[in-house]
């Protein structure tokens, strides 16, 4: 009975990868087939129709890999509320999935997590297993946040020099679309590809508000936002826009230096509650892993044990919220 469990839990981690593999290379190859495209059409292309529900629809049908069953599972998961926060998180980390491709990283996680505690790491024990497919569940979501937050690091690091090389480029005659394309062409990742992509959608027609917008909406930057309504305001009002520029950039160079400097200053306390949050875990597993008949009732006891595990780690999030809250401070 035991193996028959292990090659079924093994075959659905298998299909379930097959799947996720498919998925990957299916939107890569997609995507490199739009992206080949725009990329041909011309800076001096003048469409007659500007609304990007057309650009939408021409997309659509480029997918050419795509099944009928997955635009519809993609639809269907798009519309729900967390559809839409899953399609934001995934464009704001450059993960190229879909969002039942991620639906389905989410299951697997699920089984490899079950299959790993289970038969792996607590020799068998169902709510342990339980717990780890838990944890598995949320391992994808933790993994696309910590990318988030890297590429906003890397991109708010660059944006002093972003601001330079935009200034210096509308002193030499660059207009602001020109001016984009060259910081796309020199500036390092993650800007060159965001700018990159506002210079393509600006190409295909869309008003270069609108283009700011998309970016804004993949990098969630209040100083990027400082500067994209700048030079909203200047093409409507006018003015020169290399000086905003470069009293903007002034501005931002300033809170990267003063957000360094909290950093430093609250650093231990970050620490302190990771350590708070993760040492009472990390110390009932090992105490389960080497002496499992002392902590065995803490666990498998639904009277007294379970509710205690319930309070213990109610206590734990509050306090590391608490912490967190204390340390993030607002510049």
């Amino acid at each position: 009975m035991e193996g028959m469990q292990i090659i079924v839990i093994a075959v659905a981690a298998i299909v379930a990868g097959g799947v996720l593999v498919w998925g990957i290379r299916s939107v890569r190859a997609d995507k490199d087939v739009i992206e080949q495209r725009l990329e041909n059409i011309g800076a001096t292309w003048e469409p007659t129709v500007d609304d990007s529900s057309v650009n939408e629809e021409e997309t659509r049908r480029e997918r050419k890999g795509s099944t009928a069953l997955q635009d519809q599972m993609d639809k269907l998961l798009e519309e729900r509320s967390f559809g839409k926060q899953w399609r934001l998180q995934l464009m704001r980390a450059n993960v190229k999935l879909t969002v039942a491709e991620f639906a389905a990283v989410h299951v697997f996680a699920l089984v490899a997590g079950f299959a790993l505690g289970y038969f792996v790491l607590f020799s068998q024990s169902l709510v342990l297993g339980i717990v780890s497919a838990f944890v598995g569940f949320f391992v994808p979501r933790i993994y696309v946040s910590f990318l988030v937050g890297k590429r906003l690091k890397q991109f708010e690091s660059q944006l002093p020099d972003t601001i330079s090389l935009w200034v210096n480029a509308l002193r030499s005659g660059y207009s602001v679309p020109q001016a984009m394309e060259a910081i796309g062409r020199d500036a390092p990742e993650p800007t060159a590809t965001e700018f990159k992509r506002v210079v393509q959608e600006m190409q295909i027609g869309i008003p270069m508000p609108a283009a700011l917008g998309h970016m804004l909406d993949r990098i969630e930057s209040e100083d990027f936002d400082l500067i994209a309504t700048a030079v909203n305001i200047q093409r409507e009002v006018g003015g020169n826009l290399a000086e905003i520029l470069d009293v903007i950039g002034h501005t931002v160079r300033e809170r990267i230096k003063l957000k360094g400097e909290i950093s430093v200053l609250t650093a231990q306390g970050r620490i302190t509650g990771y350590l708070i949050s993760f040492l009472p875990i990390v110390l009932a597993l090992f105490l389960y892993t080497i002496n499992r008949d002392y902590m065995s009732n803490l666990f498998e006891n639904r009277s007294c044990g379970w509710p205690l595990l319930g309070v213990g780690l109610t206590l734990i999030g509050i306090g590391s919220a608490l912490i967190n809250k204390i340390v993030d401070i607002d510049i």
